[in-house]
């Protein structure tokens, strides 16, 4: 997620300079022709077609982003479940003979906010992943299909565990239970916005109208600008390609690009509250990268 304040002009010129490469060759071709071959150009509506296109990519940004809003959302659902859980953990379980397992529901539950990021991604687990696993000792978890959801069932059943030895009473035991149903019901909805796209009009569309505009551009412009038809139609031309790329990086919230969610920064966030809530060291938190960027 790109956290400075104002973005880089380059990096909006790097995801569309293609198109608008050839746009502006298109531009100059419409120029040059104007200027050897004269000819009236059509009276196209090009404010009536702007305003238009203007519009549906509107409502398709919209969309876009109320995905990306949700996953966020989702997300800090998830930063303060397993707070939750670590302070349940550590409150319900004040004897010191439960103290290695109160550290095996925290390295759990870092392993699996990891391994639903890498999930998430589209990666396999890392080694940030594997090494809490290891110390959790539930390598058995991470062969199942659904790594992330394997670890929350064990934690479940290390819950119960703790009931049977006396630990913690059954009340105890459900308000634990019903942390990890928020943490299900979150990694759900993660799930369902991570494999379920837009509608392909919302993705076809937008882009077909943003293109055929741009074709038509330079002939609604070439009488009023003249030479100088490249450069404006370029610009203006620029401003779509802009809203539509904006519009596909926050179609998928979860992946690994600049737009996308700092999943990375998120997860070692929830490392550090529940390594130091058992009086564990934790690690720094991520910070942006030179280029402005939280991961």
């Amino acid at each position: 997620m790109i956290v400075k304040l104002v973005p880089s002009f380059k990096t909006i010129v790097r995801e569309v300079w293609k198109p608008l490469t050839l746009l502006f060759v298109w531009d100059v071709i419409v120029t040059v022709v104007y200027y050897i071959l004269p000819f009236r150009a059509p009276e196209l509506p090009l404010t009536l077609f702007g305003s238009a296109v203007a519009l549906f990519l509107g409502f398709r940004s919209n969309s876009a982003y109320q995905r990306w809003w949700e996953g966020r959302g989702l997300w800090g659902l998830m930063i303060n479940a397993s707070r939750n859980l670590a302070r349940a953990t550590r409150n319900f379980l004040p004897d010191p003979e439960a103290a290695s397992f109160k550290r095996d529901i925290v390295f759990r539950q870092i392993a699996y906010v990891n391994a639903l990021r890498c999930q998430l991604r589209r990666q396999p687990l890392d080694e940030a992943t594997l090494s809490y696993v290891a110390k959790a000792g539930a390598q058995i978890a991470i062969e199942r299909n659904n790594a992330a959801n394997g670890l929350l069932d064990g934690t479940g059943r290390k819950i119960e565990d703790a009931r049977r030895a006396g630990w913690i009473d059954t009340i105890q035991q459900s308000a634990m239970e019903s942390v990890l149903v928020d943490i299900a019901n979150a990694q759900g909805g993660m799930e369902r916005l991570k494999n379920t796209p837009l509608p392909n009009h919302f993705r076809f569309f937008p882009m077909l109208f943003v293109h055929m505009f741009c074709i038509l551009l330079p002939f609604g412009l070439v009488e009023t600008l003249g030479f100088a038809t490249p450069l404006g139609s370029t610009i203006a031309g620029l401003m779509f390609l802009a809203v539509l790329a904006i519009g596909d990086d926050l179609v998928d919230p979860f992946a690994n690009e600049p737009h996308d969610l700092p999943l990375s920064a998120m997860c070692r966030t929830i490392e550090i509250d529940l390594l130091q809530s058992v009086g564990l060291e934790a690690p720094q938190p991520i910070v942006a990268d030179r280029k402005g960027v939280l991961w």
